[in-house]
């Protein structure tokens, strides 16, 4: 993990291998962003006429690199884009910088140190700019050749220790906000290598061992179900999703508690560790990316041990419903009935649509402890890319003010999402002339008609929100801000910024 450090010392002393300048989009060019000062005086004050020279405009995300003045100990100057200069006496957007410094990280690949001199105004700022760098430097390369070789990453190893220049290492807050940093990024990136792990290394099983010693290390109680045990409490919606597969499901718990805590949040996470369709097999083209199926589980899992090392004041219960969806003469057909946790009967029209049936039993049996939030997130629908795209994930709930807060917390770290809502006119497509309910509905609105189905499982009177990743999950294009190529961590950081926000009492 790259490390994160604050400093106080000016740029042309700093022993490093690269000074990470920002410069924005003005009106009439490129602006040179503050925390760059003594790089702009060393180029007597024309630094931002020489980026200009060298094709740079200050857009978001665009990288010049420039050798360092004369009497630097560091050889490079990365100017990176921060986009559009703020308004006046407005400071830079902390999204911004975040993105800017993940750019910047991944750039810096092949590195051992590198400073920041980016805007940074308080705490805050410091924090983001830290998780950026943090989130940008992620690499995974552990099946490449000579992967555990530090040089395994395209021949470079990931940029080793970032110094944040302005910061100040003996304020409390900005000690805190970089502390919070690297936790929050660790864990996010620990969800990252899970859901870019191969299924026929991580299976329901090796998932759940992953859980328990990470459970270990951090004072959290860890529960995990196996078949028998499953099988003893009548989860009949896990067992019935992972029937087809060798490879046996699990329901694990993992439990932070806090002797502080007024409020008890739990989070239910979708871990489908592979996802053929089962006998509603998926056809060629949609298989290939299916270990993301687990992506929901991923969050929750690194939620909750992030919630543990902050100390949160708050209850975290987490469940990780996890299977393997495959076809055999064991697995379960469409026309089949399953009886759920709950004791409500369900339909399978489509064992495609496995992932409520693992929820709707995790859901139940969050909702016996009777928190006071319920959160579950999965990539449940290929509905909600059609309808909001790659990057953004649906939310959807039982309570407006819930899920109107759940929005302010994605939208405050930086991870685009959308209220959505759950008509019911669409419930009655869910009826069934054999059970209580069909795990299909109508075809269109069908990410609407999925949080319909788990609304279902929900107990009553508790508060309920559902979060859709199934967009951003996954990265199948280029790399972007602090974004890679593969599996992203999404939602990670909304749930920890929940957990905050309960723990502080600002969450209702």
């Amino acid at each position: 993990m790259t490390a994160l450090t604050l400093s106080t010392a000016a740029a042309p002393g700093l022993r490093a291998d690269a000074i990470v300048i920002g410069v924005a989009k003005g009106a009439k060019g490129p602006v040179v962003a503050p925390g760059a000062e003594a790089v702009d005086k060393a180029y007597d004050g024309k630094l931002a006429g020489v980026l200009e020279t060298l094709g740079a405009s200050g857009a978001e995300g665009e990288l010049t690199k420039l050798p360092a003045p004369s009497g630097f100990k560091a050889p490079l100057v990365l100017a990176v884009g921060l986009g559009a200069v703020p308004e006046k006496d407005a400071d830079y957007d902390t999204e911004a910088l975040r993105r800017a410094a993940g750019v910047a990280a991944r750039a810096l690949s092949g590195t051992k140190k590198a400073a920041f001199a980016l805007p940074l105004t308080d705490a805050a700022d410091a924090g983001a700019i830290g998780e950026g760098a943090l989130l940008g430097a992620y690499s995974f390369d552990a099946y490449k050749e000579n992967g555990k070789d530090p040089k395994a990453k395209n021949g470079k190893a990931p940029l080793a220790e970032v110094t944040l220049l302005g910061g100040k290492p003996r304020d409390k807050a900005y000690k805190a906000a970089i502390e919070r940093a690297a936790a929050v990024s660790e864990e996010l990136n620990r969800a990252r290598d899970l859901i870019n792990t191969p299924p026929n290394d991580l299976n329901p099983e090796a998932f759940a061992a992953v859980a328990q010693t990470a459970a270990k290390e951090h004072g959290i109680k860890v529960q995990v179900l196996d078949v028998k045990a499953l099988e003893k409490g009548g989860y009949g919606g896990i067992l019935g999703v992972g029937a087809g597969s060798a490879a046996g499901p699990r329901l694990v718990k993992l439990s932070y508690t806090s002797s502080k805590a007024k409020k008890h949040l739990a989070f239910v996470g979708k871990g489908i560790t592979y996802d053929s369709g089962g006998i509603s097999l998926k056809p060629a083209g949609h298989n290939e990316t299916m270990k993301c199926d687990m992506s929901g589980a991923a969050t929750v899992f690194a939620a909750v041990v992030a919630a543990a090392r902050l100390g949160l004041e708050v209850n975290v219960t987490g469940w990780l419903a996890l299977a393997e969806n495959m076809p055999s003469g064991s697995a379960t057909r469409p026309g089949d009935v399953l009886r759920m946790y709950s004791g409500k009967t369900v339909e399978v029209l489509n064992t495609d649509a496995e992932g409520r049936l693992v929820l709707a039993d995790a859901l139940w049996a969050a909702s016996q402890e009777k928190p006071d939030a319920i959160v579950d997130v999965a990539t449940l629908t290929g509905a909600m890319v059609l309808a909001l795209g790659n990057r953004t994930f649906g939310i959807m709930g039982n309570d407006d003010a819930f899920r109107s807060a759940v929005h302010e917390a994605a939208e405050e770290v930086g991870e685009p999402a959308w209220p959505m809502p759950l008509p019911e006119h669409l419930r009655k497509g869910m009826d069934s002339p054999t059970a209580d309910i069909a795990n299909m509905g109508e075809r269109m609105g069908g990410g609407l008609v999925a949080g319909l189905f788990l609304r279902e499982f929900v107990g009553e009177g508790i508060t309920w929100a559902h979060l859709d990743i199934a967009g951003p999950a996954f990265n199948e294009g280029g790399p972007f801000g602090y974004t890679p190529k593969g599996g992203t961590g999404s939602a990670v950081r909304t749930l920890v910024r929940l957990a905050e926000l309960t723990a502080a009492g600002d969450l209702g």
